[in-house]
């Protein structure tokens, strides 16, 4: 793929100094976005997205392509005005204000947080199919383990594992393909073409739709961290705005594709029993067409492979969050520290695997519930970055750009909105309480008399 070139803005301009190592070009932006993104994401959430969707699995993915199209313009339109490592934080707290940014960054921070542990969570699942006599809890605690000490060794080292973790995974979900080809062709369990996995007359509504998209974003978070190593691209602002936009339409056809193929498999149903039957669905479909090597192939190497290739950019992009808060004093300033030598904020590194190994431990058979926290963080920090364009370009630039700056954040805004809205309760409740923790500490900031402002740019 061709280099992307771009004058850099000098991130001086800011207030900031360049304390992380530019190193990351185009191609290895856009691997860390599918990587975080994870290409075979379908197959741990395939059994809750077609429960919560009544089997149009590929309808819930294609709707939220759209959906997610329009927050990927705003970060690309954000990206390039505020080409610095604290993503929706600093595109909130830099156009609407700091208090905006801080509940922005708390939001997402929700996301970052838990995606590792949801990741492990995943992993453990799948490898308990194979191996149910290993505790759940052993494959977190070795999985964090792994990509704490490949994130220490620097962004290039995880550059360089996520390039391999890529590959390895596609070849996996290449050959699960052709597999669930060959059965399609021989009817395996009724299957054949159809629409009604993007449309069944007798189920489909719009609350039904956009109430399993809640869930389906899930599948699609990554594309956005691309905008936390913006310090670390070398190709400046361009280069992080086209990586997460390709990187979102790939993954999204790559979901539409393999879910509408595995959903051919069970045409007869619109539902999967709770628990270890929606949890593990995939799986068995998979055993169903293929045997137990092809099960065994989705469920070890291609959890390992997804599982620790996400885990470590998902570690990267919160440790580069709590960095840039930490940097702007929003968080206790020790997380701002960089590393002399490896250029990467290790105590955000080490505070992220400890929290993460805690999280998942402690909810390890929570995966539902965890998938639900995590899009509702997210969902949050789109909306406000949605604010974020119209507060930065129409209020402070005067932008008459109506349709980059208005239309698209206020389609996005609408969307997010409504997925919001059709939510899970659980999700709700959990992540308005910690939206109101987020607000207790923005109260003892303003109470203690520290400084809201950010550096001067």
């Amino acid at each position: 793929m061709a280099e992307v070139t771009e004058t850099i803005v000098d991130i001086e301009v800011f207030g900031y100094k360049q304390e992380l190592k530019r190193s990351l070009g185009l191609f290895d932006l856009l691997v860390y976005g599918l990587v975080f993104i994870v290409p075979i994401a379908p197959f741990a959430v395939f059994g809750i997205v077609f429960n919560a969707s009544k089997g149009m699995v590929p309808l819930v993915y294609l709707v939220g392509l759209v959906a997610m199209l329009f927050t990927a313009l705003s970060y690309r339109a954000m990206s390039r005005a505020f080409p610095v490592a604290g993503s929706v934080y600093t595109y909130a707290a830099r156009s609407i204000g700091p208090e905006a940014g801080f509940i922005a960054g708390w939001a997402i921070l929700l996301d970052y947080l838990l995606i590792p542990a949801l990741t492990y969570v995943a992993c453990a699942i799948a490898l308990s199919t194979v191996a149910p006599g290993v505790p759940k809890f052993v494959w977190v605690v070795a999985l964090v383990g792994f990509s704490t000490i490949i994130n220490y060794f620097g962004i290039e080292a995880t550059a360089r594992l996520n390039v391999i973790m890529l590959v390895l995974q596609l070849v996996i979900l290449g050959v699960l393909m052709v597999v669930g080809l060959i059965a399609l062709s021989h009817g395996v369990n009724g299957a054949h073409l159809s629409i009604k996995p993007f449309y069944n007359p007798a189920v489909i509504s719009s609350s039904i739709v956009f109430g399993a998209l809640s869930l389906a974003v899930l599948s699609f978070l990554g594309f956005d961290a691309i905008s936390t190593l913006s310090e670390e691209a070398k190709g400046g602002a361009l280069a992080v705005g086209r990586a997460t936009i390709l990187s979102l339409v790939l993954s999204a056809v790559l979901f539409i594709a393999q879910s509408y193929l595995f959903s051919l498999f069970v045409l007869d149903r619109t539902s999967f029993p709770p628990g270890d039957a929606t949890n593990a669905a995939l799986y068995n479909i998979a055993l169903m067409i293929g045997g137990h090597w092809i099960e065994l192939m989705v469920t070890v190497p291609g959890i390992l492979f997804s599982g620790i290739a996400g885990a470590l950019t998902a570690q990267a992009a919160t440790a580069r969050l709590l960095f840039s808060m930490a940097r702007d004093g929003k968080l206790p300033k020790f997380l701002s520290h960089v590393n002399p030598v490896r250029k990467v904020p290790e105590y955000a590194i080490f505070l992220v695997a400890a929290v993460t190994l805690v999280l998942g431990i402690a909810m390890v058979d929570e995966f539902e519930l965890l998938a639900s926290m995590v899009s509702f963080g997210a969902l949050i920090g789109f909306f406000l970055l949605h604010l974020s364009v119209m507060a930065h370009f129409l209020w402070r630039q005067k932008s008459r750009d109506w349709f980059r700056h208005l239309v698209v954040p206020l389609i996005g805004l609408s969307i997010v909105g409504y997925v919001l809205i059709n939510a899970q309760a659980n999700a709700i409740k959990y992540g308005l309480a910690w939206m109101a923790i987020g607000i207790v500490v923005l109260l003892w900031f303003h109470f203690a008399g520290k400084s809201a402002t950010l550096p001067v740019e």
